[in-house]
């Protein structure tokens, strides 16, 4: 790591991110944020990072998902409960079908900033500065709500204390108690996947009474009352990075404060750039966002900067190609990797190559899209040998009506009913717990595969 300081990345060239015209105010943002207490913790982010290495050898599997942004405007504690919920029914679900334990992490609790294809919006002849979600600007399209304002970051800290307060509180404090699982399908509808849950969900019940039956007390079912939870984001504003990245008392090592688990978009993965010079001085977990545009020799190079230790579970590599479109990318990256010698967790981002734009105005993901690149990551790995180590979605527990599809099927002319999102459209609940079951189907069939071939 040599001599690298947490404002390294001031030095390289920046993309996707604001220019602050008060710079005096924005100054006074990063002093007051610099003194607030880390939102995670050291010994938080290395335990994550031991079980994403889990996942890269097959042993366990990872699930991300939540808010494609987060709004200071819908926050509230039932939406923060019932993502969470959906979250621990889907990794139920893949639980069952992969027969090694889901990690489970949030994008929640900081995921507020956006990257944007243009740094500009133009409406009725008006030019404004793009909304890059609420921690930087607000969605109103009007001068002073376009303009960057620091003090947004402030506003976005506190969100994120108290989502993680109640995430915390979920995780340990009775609500995630397998022994509960039926309270889990409270509020489901009348459908295919809610009469699967229910009949996976008394399987469950029926395990846990024989268990019970046979003498395994109450402190040995310790494991089963909690789980672990963990946050991620994209590490996009760096400002906000910078003031909460803190030296670890235990290792000397620097750690980012404002999540579990950062990752590099995309469009912010330069080499050379501020984002990839900031993410590899930290001792968390770090993502990279692989898109069709990645070259084998900038990915060579981004995992000698970010792992250049080699450790599992330090890297994870989040393919997001579009449906249709994998097997042109992913093979070559896969060998890219192997002939690196490289320790890498694959994970599979269905959603980001797969946005259309509706007729009538609305952004949309078909959900039969999203499954066939879910299909195509896993057929791939087959062919190369190589472990699908999890999934990363866009969804909330809302009921809400952005991707079209699904078994209870949202059409095109259902969109304006519920469009919430600030930016990106989400699956909903039921169409995430559709996906999660599809997905533990090719986890089943990996499984099996892999058993018949150790005779």
């Amino acid at each position: 790591m040599g001599t690298w300081s947490k404002s390294d990345w001031r030095n390289k060239p920046r993309v996707q991110m604001p220019e602050y015209q008060d710079a005096e105010a924005l100054g006074r943002v990063e002093a007051q944020l610099s003194k607030y207490p880390p939102l995670v913790f050291a010994g938080e982010a290395r335990r994550l990072k031991d079980q994403l290495g889990a996942a890269s050898r097959g042993e366990a599997f990872l699930l991300q998902g939540g808010d494609c942004a987060e709004s200071f405007e819908q926050f509230s504690a039932d939406a923060i409960r019932d993502t969470f919920k959906v979250m621990l029914q889907m990794a139920m679900v893949l639980t069952f079908g992969a027969k090694v334990p889901v990690v489970k992490v949030g994008r929640m609790a900081g995921q507020f900033a956006k990257p944007r294809s243009a740094p500009m919006e133009a409406v009725n002849g008006v030019e404004l500065p793009s909304y890059r979600g609420d921690i930087i600007n607000e969605l109103d399209f009007s001068e002073a709500a376009r303009s960057p304002n620091p003090d947004k970051m402030l506003q976005a800290y506190m969100q994120s204390a108290a989502t993680l307060n109640l995430l915390r509180a979920f995780s340990t404090g009775g609500y995630a108690d397998v022994n509960e699982v039926h309270r889990w399908t409270l509020g489901f509808t009348e459908t295919d996947e809610a009469e699967r849950f229910r009949d996976m969900a008394n399987r469950i019940s029926d395990t846990l009474d024989f268990i019970r039956a046979a003498g395994v007390t109450s402190d040995r079912q310790h494991a089963l009352r909690q789980v672990d939870f963990y946050t991620s984001h994209e590490s996009l504003l760096l400002e906000y990075e910078e003031a909460l990245t803190r030296i670890d008392s235990t290792t000397g090592k620097w750690l980012a404060g404002s999540g579990h688990m950062i990752w590099i978009g995309d469009r912010t993965r330069q080499p050379d750039g501020a984002h990839v010079e900031f993410a590899r001085g930290v001792q968390n977990p770090i993502g990279l966002k692989c898109g069709p545009s990645m070259t084998s020799e900038d990915l060579k190079i981004l995992m000698a900067k970010l792992n250049p230790d080699n450790e599992a579970g330090r890297l994870t590599l989040i393919a997001r190609f579009g449906a249709g479109k994998v097997g042109e990318h992913l093979p070559r990256l896969i060998r890219t990797v192997r002939e690196a010698g490289a320790n890498v967790l694959w994970v599979c981002d269905p959603m980001h190559g797969n946005t259309i734009k509706s007729d009538s105005g609305y952004k949309t993901r078909p959900f039969d899209a999203v499954l066939r690149e879910v299909q195509e990551f896993f057929a791939i790995h087959r062919a190369e040998g190589t472990i699908p180590g999890g999934v990363h979605f866009e969804m909330t527990g809302l009921d809400v009506t952005e991707c079209v599809g699904g078994v209870k099927a949202v059409t095109y002319e259902d969109l304006s009913d519920r469009y919430h999102t600030a930016c990106d459209p989400r699956l909903n609940a039921s169409q995430s717990l559709e996906l999660a079951f599809l997905v533990a189907e090719e986890l089943t069939a990996l499984r099996e595969t892999r058993l018949a071939a150790a005779g």
